[in-house]
C-alpha cells in the first residue's frame, strides 16, 4: 500500500500498556502522555483511570490541545480489582457495574469518544447464565453512557482458556453477543486485537470474518502461546520480534489486509488502529514503541 496510513486509520497507542507503571491510575501519567501527544505518528491515544483529580485536569488539558482522538479503557479497572460484569454473584456484578460506570464518568470528563471493557471469567457449567448476565450488564452500561452523551461503547474480545479466560471469547459467541446488544444499542461494537487471536486458537479470518459487521475498534500486538514455559507466555503483549512470538510483520500485514477487505480500514471514516505493546522486563518503552511503528510501516508496505 502506497497511500499514507492516515488515509485509512487513526494510528493510536494504548498508553497504559506502553507505560505500565500508569496502569492503576498513578505514576508518571502526564509525562508519558505528553510523550505520545508530541509524536505526530499518532492520531489517537487510549488511556485509563487517572486517580488524582488535579492530574486528571492536567491530562484533560493536554489531550484537548493535542488534536488526537481519545479512547478510554476500563479493562484495567476490572482486571486489577478482580471485578466481573458477568459475575453470577449479584453483589459482585453490581460492584463491577458501579466501577465501570465510574469509568464512563471519567471517560466523559477526559473527552473520550469511546469506552471499552471486557467480559469476566466464567464457569463452563453455568456459561449460559453468565452470558445473559453479561448482556444485562452491557445493556445497562450502554444506556448509562447514552444518557450522558454520544460516546461509543465496545467490548474487547479476549482469550477464554489461556490467560484472562474471559467469556467473550470465541468468534461464534462474540457474534451472538454483539447481535444481542445491537438490538437496542447502535453505539455498541466489538474491539478486536491481533495479539489475542492466537490465544483464542483462531486464524485471523476465523476471528474477524464472522463479526465483521460489529467491529468498531482494533488493536495490534504480539503474544507468546507455544508453551507456558516460555518468557512472556499468555496475554502479555510483548514487542514484535519477541522470541517465540506469534505476530510480526507478515501477520500484521495479513491482519491489515483482512481489515481492509471487510471495510474496517477505510478512507471515508478512518477508525482507530492502536498498538498494544508492553515492555518486557527492563525494556525501554520508547524503544518498544519505535519497534511497533517500524513493524506497522513495513507491514503496510506489504499490503
Amino acid at each position: 500500500m502506497t497511500a499514507p496510513l492516515s488515509h485509512y486509520m487513526k494510528v493510536g497507542l494504548v498508553h497504559f500498556m506502553a507505560f505500565p507503571e500508569t496502569m492503576k491510575g498513578d505514576g508518571p501519567i502526564v509525562e508519558t502522555i505528553k510523550k505520545v501527544v508530541l509524536d505526530d505518528y499518532f492520531n489517537a491515544i487510549e488511556i485509563t483511570t487517572v486517580n488524582d483529580p488535579d492530574i486528571r485536569q492536567n491530562v484533560k488539558r493536554l489531550l484537548e490541545a493535542s488534536h488526537m482522538q481519545v479512547a478510554f479503557a476500563a479493562q484495567p479497572r476490572l482486571l486489577t480489582t478482580g471485578l466481573n460484569l458477568n459475575d453470577t454473584n449479584e453483589d459482585g456484578r453490581q460492584k463491577a457495574l458501579a466501577n465501570a460506570k465510574e469509568g464512563i464518568d471519567q471517560a466523559y470528563e477526559l473527552g473520550a469518544s469511546g469506552f471499552s471493557f471486557l467480559s469476566g471469567r466464567y464457569d463452563e457449567a453455568d456459561k449460559e447464565n453468565a452470558f445473559q448476565l453479561l448482556v444485562d450488564s452491557t445493556n445497562e452500561l450502554c444506556a448509562y453512557a447514552k444518557s450522558k452523551g454520544d460516546m461509543k461503547i465496545s467490548l474487547e474480545v479476549f482469550d477464554y482458556d489461556v490467560d484472562k479466560k474471559s467469556l467473550i471469547g470465541p468468534a461464534d459467541l462474540a457474534l451472538r453477543y454483539a447481535q444481542e446488544i445491537r438490538k437496542t444499542h447502535d453505539h455498541f461494537g466489538l474491539m478486536v486485537d491481533l495479539s489475542h487471536i492466537p490465544l483464542i486458537h483462531e486464524t485471523i479470518e476465523e476471528s474477524l470474518l464472522p463479526v465483521k459487521d460489529y467491529i468498531t475498534h482494533a488493536h495490534v500486538g504480539n503474544c507468546v502461546v507455544k508453551s507456558p514455559d516460555m518468557p512472556a507466555y499468555g496475554d502479555v503483549h510483548p514487542r514484535f520480534g519477541f522470541p517465540n512470538g506469534e505476530n510480526d510483520v507478515a501477520e500484521v500485514a495479513h491482519y491489515l489486509k483482512v481489515l481492509l477487505d471487510i471495510g474496517y480500514l477505510n478512507t471515508e471514516n478512518p477508525p482507530i488502529f492502536s498498538f498494544e505493546v508492553k515492555p518486557f522486563g527492563d525494556e525501554d518503552p520508547d524503544v518498544v514503541i519505535a519497534n511497533a511503528k517500524r513493524t506497522l510501516n513495513e507491514a503496510w508496505a506489504r499490503v
